[in-house]
């Protein structure tokens, strides 16, 4: 009865173990140079707009290695990452925040009526701990995940949109 019992017990150290390595290990240095990494806060013009921030990283050099930055932690969110046309070198990470958002919920019987409802935002717990001015940044290294921290992300100021186009006269 005893071996059994020892025998569990050393199973489920083991499998205890062998999770705590598989969980997300932060790379010491990045394949890649980071330009200054900042983000904006914005705010639609007009009520129901919307609202977020975007997250900048400009890459200002590569390695040779084949390397595709994928998705951004920040501030307890996860985005894809994306890059302009013309920038391919600058990747912007965009995360909707609750603020100045359309709450209008559309309840029919009718099939065509409810698609303007918007999906609720489900909060995804992230797999790191971050300090207001860190993100993580994941990037696919051949065929492995792997990710890479970024300190010191500085704010920029807060772009307010306009509510309508100004006057051309």
């Amino acid at each position: 009865m005893k071996l059994l019992v020892k025998l569990i017990l050393l199973i489920i150290v083991v499998i205890g173990f062998t999770q705590c390595s598989s969980a997300q290990k932060l790379e010491k240095e990045a394949p890649f140079k980071i330009g200054k990494v900042y983000f904006q806060s914005w705010v639609a013009g007009v009520k129901g707009g919307g609202s977020g921030i975007n997250i900048f990283i400009p890459i200002e050099s590569i390695s040779q290695n084949k390397i595709e930055l994928d998705s951004v932690y920040f501030r307890g969110h996860s985005s894809i990452l994306e890059t302009k046309f013309n920038r391919p070198d600058f990747f912007i990470g965009r995360f909707s925040t609750a603020t100045n958002q359309q709450r209008d919920l559309i309840m029919s019987n009718e099939p065509y009526a409810e698609y303007r409802n918007v999906e609720p935002q489900i909060n995804t717990k992230i797999p790191f701990k971050l300090k207001d001015d860190e993100c993580i940044v994941s990037y696919i290294e051949g065929n492995m995940t792997k990710y890479f921290l970024i300190e010191n992300v500085v704010e920029e100021k807060p772009v307010h949109y306009p509510s309508r186009p100004p006057n051309r006269q």
